[in-house]
């Protein structure tokens, strides 16, 4: 039910690798998670955290006030109305606003009173991709793609196929700015193929970036950077080998320089970042290596791990040298669906990691007091 208050579900442990403290913050027998990595979930002056989580047969957005533990529903699932897809949500950076799809339908809710309006529809035969807000606070921005699913399989963000046959398809897909004031929505972007990860810079409101989506090292330019005001379109970090991958970009925080990772012609994994403009490019190989990878700032770098090395890592740049990685905590996530991601970001202000695991086979949501870098033994000692 919307507005019904769960008691505190969080617990303290120490990681048994590093010693750490790690405190859960969710524990329900259904999937907890946090949003999309690219997409801050930090609200109200940094003391709430917005959530999905699946209770009494329902996906609902919640907020944790991270002061007390205590626990709100904010949306709530009616008969005859679409799931909402949980990471497809942002938040408004100036007031407390969440957007989100419900179906075709993207929909702004009010985190005091709850209150919920439809600010734009898709149209018949397109779904809705994840959103985020302009810095401004006056548009939110996504993708919408043409519907395959009548004519292939597609269960891509279940893990069972139709990551490559959809990127095949070069379905249409449209880039828009939607008002958030409800007043109108406009296509600024619009192509045959897969676009997806629309990011906007947290402070510079006419910028954001997108993805050609699809296999890393099928696609022709995974970067692009938009200008709303004019329509302008350009590579950023123009692909430099047919054998190379590269993704997972994101914002640091001054909005003006993006982070991503990949693997280079032989196979190495590496991060880097760029300006928006494609000047001051800085990319290194790393040891150890992560499924996604986040920093505020470009010193301090977090990665969610692999299968090979199932931890959360921290790397660190001091001029031009990686030093790491060393190990924050055990991660115990097994990555079976999208919402089962780690997905391992910083808050805001660079304190904690947050990341969902499901060691107990439940997804929760976790999150870990930075120490001390030298502190934390290196991946080879383990």
């Amino acid at each position: 039910m919307k507005g019904k208050v769960w008691k505190p579900e969080w617990r303290e442990f120490s990681d048994p690798v590093t010693g750490v403290k790690v405190k859960q913050l969710t524990d329900y027998k259904g999937h907890s998670h946090h949003i999309y990595f690219t997409n801050s979930g930090w609200y109200h002056g940094g003391r709430k955290l917005l959530i999905a989580s699946d209770r009494e047969n329902e996906t609902n957005l919640f907020s944790i006030d991270l002061e007390t533990g205590e626990l709100v529903q904010l949306t709530e699932q009616k008969p005859d109305e679409p799931e909402i897809e949980p990471l497809s949500t942002s938040l408004n950076p100036l007031r407390p606003e969440a957007y989100f799809w419900r179906g075709r339908k993207l929909v702004a809710l009010d985190l005091e009173t709850l209150g919920e309006r439809t600010i734009y529809e898709a149209p018949e035969g397109f779904w809705g991709s994840i959103t985020n807000c302009t810095a401004d606070g006056r548009f939110v921005c996504t993708c919408i793609n043409e519907d395959k699913h009548k004519r292939l399989v597609l269960d891509y963000f279940y893990g069972a196929g139709g990551f490559d046959a959809y990127w095949q398809e070069r379905p249409l897909s449209r880039i828009l700015k939607i008002a958030t004031d409800g007043s109108g929505a406009e296509v600024v972007w619009e192509e045959r193929y897969w676009l997806s990860h629309v990011n906007t810079s947290p402070t510079q409101p006419d910028l954001l970036t997108f993805c050609h989506e699809g296999p890393w090292h099928k696609v022709d330019q995974r970067i692009w950077g938009l200008e709303l005001s004019t329509g302008k379109v350009w590579a950023i970090r123009p692909r430099r080998n047919p054998d190379e991958r590269v993704g997972h970009e994101y914002w640091l925080s001054d909005g003006l320089t993006i982070g991503y990772h990949g693997h280079d012609e032989r196979g190495r994994p590496f991060i880097g970042f760029i300006r928006h403009d494609n000047s001051n490019c800085w990319e290194a190989n790393i040891s150890g290596d992560s499924v996604h990878f986040h920093s505020n700032d470009g010193n301090l770098i977090v990665g969610d791990g692999t299968s090979r090395y199932p931890y959360l890592l921290l790397w660190r740049r001091v001029g031009e040298v990686v030093e790491g990685p060393r190990i924050l905590a055990r991660r115990r996530c097994s990555f079976h669906v999208q919402r089962l991601h780690a997905h391992a970001r910083f808050s805001p202000d660079g304190r904690y990691v947050l990341f969902t695991a499901d060691p107990m086979g439940y997804g929760n949501v976790f999150l870990v007091e930075l120490p001390d870098f030298e502190s934390l033994p290196p991946l080879e000692a383990v």
